[in-house]
């Protein structure tokens, strides 16, 4: 049985429906990872109505895009709402968390090159 966490990458060379990589699970987070390297990752996300990503701090820059349904993502306790197709950059060393009010899915992508100071 796999996990709902798979950190195995994507397969390289094939075309992929972003969308179908991931389902949705009744109440809960599922990630899968399209690409992990040293320098950063790509991760797909799919949250159930009524879920919530604990607040955090990430020291990279982060860029958010939903490709499903709708999100809430509150950024230094400022409430925004996100839906199909948005994009935003979350960044480095800001406090962040998601709500599900629907459900909805994401990628997200963080690139850890130019932090090396």
């Amino acid at each position: 049985m796999k996990k709902p966490n798979d950190n195995l990458e994507l397969e390289k060379g094939k075309t992929h429906i972003i969308v179908e990589i991931i389902e949705y699970m009744s109440n809960a987070i599922v990630s899968k990872t399209i690409i992990k390297k040293i320098t950063g990752n790509v991760t797909v996300s799919s949250f159930d109505a009524g879920e919530e990503l604990d607040e955090k701090i990430s020291p990279f820059d982060t860029y958010i895009q939903i490709i499903d349904g709708v999100a809430e993502l509150t950024l230094n306790d400022k409430k925004i709402k996100l839906k199909l197709g948005d994009g935003i950059i979350i960044p480095a060393n800001s406090k962040h968390h998601f709500n599900a009010n629907e459900q909805f899915k994401m990628i997200s992508t963080v690139i850890k090159s130019g932090y090396e100071d």
